[in-house]
């Protein structure tokens, strides 16, 4: 099998690499990237991409793929609302569409989040716009399994984006306490967008605890 992503040097685009690179079951993996990581293995294949919303000189890419995985986000303030939109719902639409029109058969997983609002009346860019790109998408009539995660906790150390994060991983301990709607850890995360990738879901819309089931 083979498996396209966008969006592997973020924390959960790279562990799900790492879940298809010692998968039995994929023996390709091509990751879109504007650079490319020191990562080296034999099924992985890094192609340099500058525009994430045009693909047509590189459709034979998109060619036989049975699993994609659109994995890049930014985080709320740290860009324009009009750059937010493009990374969130253009870049999103124009992988999906590209991969439905050359692999019709491929099931897409993309990392959306919890509060994404599909009503696309939310005054928070972040879920008018998720919700944006999951409508596009469903109507787009493939296999498409959008991840709504609530807190990510980090499981390998990193700098934090902002003081919100910084926070949430301090008070990670507790947040755990409110239930399987409050928090998923990136390791968790990254296998159940995997495990759905290969053999699909009975929803097209997974919450945090939709999504932990399938860890």
């Amino acid at each position: 099998m083979k498996a396209l992503l966008v969006g592997g040097s973020g924390m959960i685009g790279s562990l799900i690499i790492e879940q298809c690179l010692h998968s039995e079951h994929i023996n390709e993996v091509i990751s879109l990237v504007r650079k490319p990581s020191t990562q080296n293995h034999h099924k992985l294949t890094q192609i340099i991409i500058q525009d994430f919303e045009e693909y047509t000189d590189i459709n034979d890419i998109f060619q036989n793929v049975a699993v994609g995985f659109f994995c890049i986000g930014a985080y709320t303030g740290q860009v324009s609302n009009d750059v937010f939109k493009k990374i969130t719902v253009d870049y999103a639409v124009a992988f999906a569409s590209a991969l439905k029109r050359n692999s019709q058969v491929a099931n897409l997983c993309m990392l959306s989040g919890a509060g994404a609002d599909r009503t696309e009346k939310s005054r928070t860019a972040f879920a008018r716009f998720k919700g944006m790109a999951e409508n596009q998408i469903s109507e787009l009539e493939m296999t498409f399994f959008s991840f709504r995660p609530a807190y990510i906790y980090p499981v390998s150390p990193r700098k934090e984006p902002n003081l919100m994060y910084r926070i949430s991983r301090i008070l990670y301990p507790l947040i755990k306490l409110f239930g399987k709607n409050a928090s998923i850890k990136s390791t968790e995360l990254a296998k159940a967008m995997f495990h759905v990738g290969l053999n699909g879901a009975d929803m097209e819309i997974l919450e945090n605890k939709d999504i932990l089931e399938h860890v």
